[in-house]
């Protein structure tokens, strides 16, 4: 299984950090040249590989960490996305429902990268705190996931317990997605929930 982080901001840098933690190779990209932030990746860690976009999206699993409104600019990367699993960790925040056609973001989002296992998920943290260690007084920080395809997010759960975290699967993107996204100018319940799960 190959892992790229698209979007090399705060939020992509913190996805780096956990799978440099983990001792995971993962493919970073941005829009920009790799060149260009080949120093702040060889800094999180010797896994975490720049690459272009176009060699990136060749991954099996794609974290899609970029801001909402550019998600159709990665999509149009590939022709299609069958096969792929994208995690949507976008946030839609000051985005009006009705550019959405009143749809939560993700279900926008998984109409874009047309054939992909949609999953939406690390988004509910900020950055600051995505990139720190998730082992936290013997407990674990909880990242909450939510999709339409049970079997995408029953692998994203196991790779998220893998970077160290305990998810949380709230259901589909129309129920417990909600739970996590930004809609107009208002925040889902759970957003910024910072929580430990203690076995």
């Amino acid at each position: 299984m190959s892992y790229a982080i698209i979007g090399f901001g705060k939020m992509g840098q913190a996805l780096a950090k956990a799978f440099a933690r983990s001792g995971m190779e993962v493919s970073v990209a941005s829009t920009r040249d790799p060149e260009s932030f080949a120093s702040a990746a060889a800094a999180i860690g010797p896994g975490v590989m720049p690459k272009t976009l176009t060699d990136a999206v060749k991954a099996d699993t794609i974290f899609l960490a970029v801001r909402f409104e550019s998600h159709r600019d990665v999509a149009n990367a590939l022709r299609t996305w069958r096969g792929k699993t994208v995690i949507d960790v976008t946030n839609a925040y000051g985005v009006p429902p009705e550019e959405l056609g009143g749809q939560p973001s993700s279900k926008v989002v998984g109409q874009a990268f047309a054939g992909a296992r949609l999953v939406k998920g690390f988004n509910h943290l900020v950055a600051a705190v995505l990139g720190q260690d998730p082992a936290v007084q013997g407990g674990r920080r909880v990242v909450f996931l939510a999709s339409d395809d049970d079997g995408a997010a029953a692998e994203i759960a196991a790779l998220a317990e893998n970077l160290g975290f305990s998810p949380i699967k709230l259901g589909g993107l129309s129920e417990g997605g909600l739970l996590v996204q930004a809609r107009g100018h208002s925040w889902g319940q759970l957003i910024f929930k910072d929580l430990v799960k203690f076995n």
